[in-house]
């Protein structure tokens, strides 16, 4: 069997694209497990995973409690408000107790960048960068890119379009990095005041008239307005921001042509986006969700077959 490159998946940084390659593969072949009336594998059956959420979360944590069990795991789910993190307990001890109690693998969502390294290089667990600050996403990337794909084939030369909170988004930054290790050509817009400094450094190029942008891709990826992460005042008020970007149908009436949506939510409807742009029949957006829980099945499967466990079935069923 073929394998990852790397012992950890702390971002897409880190992969190649043969790693991405091999992921896709693996991810198609759990879309079909799970979508067979017999939903589970037993393949990870002696493995125990520890969910540890240091921050809200909806979709990303079910998604991987959904795969963790459709892979037949058990799982420990973490969350901080209800922990000993309140009394001044640091990650570093938290997670060492945990291990402590023999868990073979870490999901860690945490509010600081660079929280899943840490523990990579303090830890002998694997471990799944679950977000990490506005710094990386990665499963959320590769769900993006698969999805794509599905639609796309080939993305090597597609226009991809992210239009949004660049500059608060770990999605962004791990779409950017997946989508330019498959060839695909990407574009920003949004207002200059939501962009990162030397973002175009990234391979990028930014357009500020979202419906210039909207004529260009062959899809677009819309992210959403992170007002909670925003300590000073990005723009004016939401009615404007949705007037200049957010996709409605006026602007994909201008286009002329039929693009994909995407958007890795939560959606601010009348924001970001229109609720009619969410359901039309070119959005990706349900398709996402699903395409999250055969991702995470793969990335779960394919770092467990690195490690020293004895699979109960290391070929996918």
């Amino acid at each position: 069997m073929n394998k990852l490159s790397v012992d950890h998946l702390l971002g897409i940084k880190s992969l190649n694209e043969n790693d991405i390659s091999l992921i896709f593969k693996t991810a198609s072949h759990f879309k079909e497990v799970i979508n067979r009336p017999i939903k589970k594998v037993p393949t990870l059956r002696d493995i125990t995973i520890a969910n540890l959420f240091f921050e809200n979360s909806t979709r990303t944590k079910i998604s991987f409690e959904l795969a963790e069990k459709r892979l037949g795991a058990d799982i420990i789910n973490f969350s901080s408000s209800s922990s000993s993190v309140n009394k001044g307990e640091s990650l570093i001890d938290t997670v060492n107790n945990i291990l402590a109690m023999k868990v073979d693998m870490i999901v860690l969502r945490h509010p600081n960048p660079g929280s899943s390294l840490l523990l990579s290089q303090q830890t002998n667990s694997c471990i799944i960068n679950a977000g990490d600050g506005a710094h990386e996403h990665p499963t959320q990337a590769l769900l993006d890119s698969f999805s794509l794909y599905e639609n796309l084939k080939d993305l090597n030369g597609k226009n991809i379009l992210i239009v949004g909170d660049i500059i608060h988004s770990r999605v962004a930054l791990s779409n950017i990095y997946a989508l330019n290790l498959l060839g695909a050509n990407v574009k920003l817009s949004c207002p200059l005041s939501l962009l990162p400094k030397d973002i175009e450094k990234l391979n990028v190029t930014i357009e500020t008239d979202v419906v210039k942008a909207l004529k260009w891709c062959d899809a677009v990826n819309v992210l959403r307005v992170q007002r909670e992460r925003m300590l000073k005042s990005y723009f004016p008020d939401n009615r404007e921001y949705s007037m200049l970007f957010g996709l409605d149908v006026n602007k994909l009436n201008k286009i002329k042509k039929d693009i994909l949506i995407l958007h890795p939510g939560p959606i601010n409807r009348g924001v970001e986006i229109t609720s009619d742009i969410v359901e039309s029949n070119n959005s990706l957006i349900l398709d996402q969700v699903e395409n999250g829980v055969a991702i995470r099945m793969a990335i779960i499967y394919l770092l467990a077959s690195k490690m020293n466990f004895q699979l109960t079935n290391n070929e996918i069923i």
